[in-house]
Formats: structure tokens, C-alpha cells, sequence
């Protein structure tokens, strides 16, 4: 069984190792495929993995062999689903592989907004301790974030994780999600809809999926529900946010800054706003790159081959 790997340098720049998909066939890997070479390299393969590469519906119609497409992400939306299920090729994506790592990273990207770690310890390496006559200063305002509230927009497992983190840190968690299931047992937690998660919390950290009527939902808008001392934290889809209105709230002070992992277009034009906006950091899409994560992702997507292959496909989307 030929197997073609579209673009696999993100899921394993040299550290992992492809094995356990070679044990199902012949494998070829591409770090990096371009639009117009996508269907020279997945011709006569019936089995194709992709993680950003785009396979849409003329792509699927030149390829006569394809019966299988690994999506190698959560996200699906690279793949003309529709298309797939009206030629019989099964979909699969990779649901659970990066939960506890993208919840990490939220909090990374929050203590640096709180703390500003990077700031100090380079004032430090400058000389600046050494030459102050007190033994503590700070370059910022210091934020505790014990006693304030978070919202989430989205309660899935990465929403879960991240809101335990923070009833941990002694946080109040709100949740705002259409399907709420069953309320932790977090002291304070409640439901709550999208508006009252962003009047009402310190912390706005977005957990949804980018649907039709999520796309573009942290806008100028929902941004004025927001105190001014809030923070807003991205690590879901960078679609989720109009990268102008966010980027002019920021400057204005009308929230007080923003940690995102994802921008609308990936990677971004130097034009984008949010790059030089005011108390905003932006890190290049890696919440879920851990090496743990990664070494899961690769073997769940094995498992997910080698499941179709036997006539019992998992993880299926179309």
C-alpha cells in the first residue's frame, strides 16, 4: 500500500520517527508539497496524509486511487469533506493528541501577559539590578491572578483542561458552550453565554471550533463587552478574531493586551496589525507542538490507517 505524506516536517522536523506508518506500507514524506504538485505526488496512492495541505474537491477528482486521507490535526477543514464522502474516500483527523499541551500554553502565554518574565530577566542580563540602589524593581505592572474570573468560550477537553488549571491557581471559571454537558466541580463555576463570559471575566481565553458562526466572533463589538483590564488569549483558530478590530482595541487600551498562538492567515503578512499592536504577543502556532503531543499525534495516526485498513475505520469525519 502506497502512502504519501503531503507535508510532514511540522509533526516531525527530525525527532520522531515515521515508523509505525511504514509498517503499513510504503511511505514517501514530503516536508513541504506545493498546490501545484499535490497530485503528481498523491497519484496512485491510496492512502494520503496532510496537515495544512489543502485537498479540495478538483484536487480529489484528479486523484481516481485515493480511498483514505489522513488528516494529521484536529482541525479538518483542509479537506473538501463533502467532496471525499461523494467519492467514498474515508476522512480521519486526530481528536485528543494535544489537549494538555494547548492547555499549557495558554498559561504560558497568560503569565507572560501577568508577569512579563522575558522583560525582567533581560533587564537583569542589562546590568539593570546590578546598577539599581533597591533590591527589587519592576518594569511593568504585576498581576495576580488568584481571585479573578476566567471565561471560556468553549468547553471541549482543551477547555476543561485549561479552566481545572485555573480553578487550580484559584481562579473563578465561567464557560460559555452551546453543548455544556456536565458542570465540573470547580467552588464559583457556572455557565454562562458568549456576552457574559467577556463582560464578566479578567481572562478571555477562546476554546471554540471556527464554524460559520464563530468565524470573526471577537470583533469590535464583543471586544467593547470586555473590561479594560482584561486580557484575551487565542490558542483555537485565529479565524475566531478580526485581526484589525482586535488590533485597535489593543492600541486604544480598550483591553489590556493578548496572547495569541494563531493568526486568521498562517504565517501572517508583515501587514498584519496584531504584530505590532500594543501589549500583544504572538508565538507561531506551537501550543500544540510539544514532543509528547507530536509522538502522540504519529501514533494515533497509525492506529487510525491501520483501523481502515482492517474495515474498521476510527476517527472518522467523512
Amino acid at each position: 500500500m502506497k502512502i504519501v505524506v503531503l507535508d510532514g516536517y511540522a509533526l516531525n522536523p527530525g525527532d520522531l520517527s515515521w515508523e509505525a506508518v511504514a509498517r503499513l506500507g510504503d511511505v514517501r514524506v514530503f516536508d513541504r508539497t506545493p498546490a501545484a504538485e499535490v497530485v503528481a505526488r498523491a497519484a496512485g496512492a491510496p492512502v494520503v496524509l496532510t496537515n495544512k495541505t489543502p485537498l479540495g474537491a478538483a484536487t480529489l477528482s484528479q486523484l481516481p486511487d485515493l480511498k483514505y486521507i489522513g488528516v494529521l490535526a484536529t482541525g479538518y477543514d483542509v479537506v473538501d469533506v463533502r467532496a471525499a464522502r461523494v467519492r467514498g474516500i474515508v476522512v480521519t483527523n486526530i481528536p485528543t493528541y494535544g489537549a494538555a499541551s494547548v492547555a499549557q500554553f495558554v498559561f504560558a502565554l497568560l503569565l507572560e501577559l501577568c508577569n512579563n518574565v522575558r522583560l525582567h530577566a533581560d533587564a537583569v542580563r542589562a546590568g539593570e539590578w546590578t546598577r539599581n540602589p533597591d533590591f527589587s524593581f519592576h518594569k511593568s505592572p504585576l498581576v495576580e491572578l488568584a481571585g479573578k474570573t476566567m471565561g471560556l468560550i468553549g468547553f471541549g477537553r482543551i477547555g476543561r483542561l485549561t479552566g481545572g488549571i485555573a480553578d487550580a491557581m484559584g481562579m473563578r471559571v465561567i464557560a460559555s458552550d452551546p453543548r455544556q454537558g456536565d458542570a465540573p466541580p470547580w467552588d464559583g463555576f457556572r455557565w454562562a453565554s458568549v456576552e457574559q463570559a467577556m463582560r464578566e471575566s479578567d481572562v478571555v481565553s477562546l476554546h471554540a471550533p471556527l464554524l460559520p458562526d464563530t468565524r470573526g466572533m471577537v470583533n469590535a463589538r464583543s471586544l467593547g463587552w470586555m473590561k479594560p483590564t482584561a486580557f484575551l488569549i487565542n490558542t483555537a483558530r485565529g479565524p475566531l478574531v478580526v485581526d484589525r478590530e482586535l488590533a485597535d482595541a489593543l492600541d486604544a487600551g480598550r483591553i489590556a493586551g493578548a496572547g495569541l498562538d494563531v493568526l486568521s492567515v498562517e504565517p501572517p503578512a508583515e501587514s498584519n496589525p496584531l504584530l505590532s499592536a500594543r501589549n500583544c504577543l504572538v508565538t507561531p502556532h506551537i501550543a500544540w507542538a510539544t514532543r509528547e503531543a507530536r509522538a502522540r499525534l504519529m501514533e494515533v495516526a497509525a492506529g487510525n490507517i491501520a483501523a481502515w485498513a482492517a474495515g474498521a475505520p476510527r476517527n472518522m469525519v467523512a
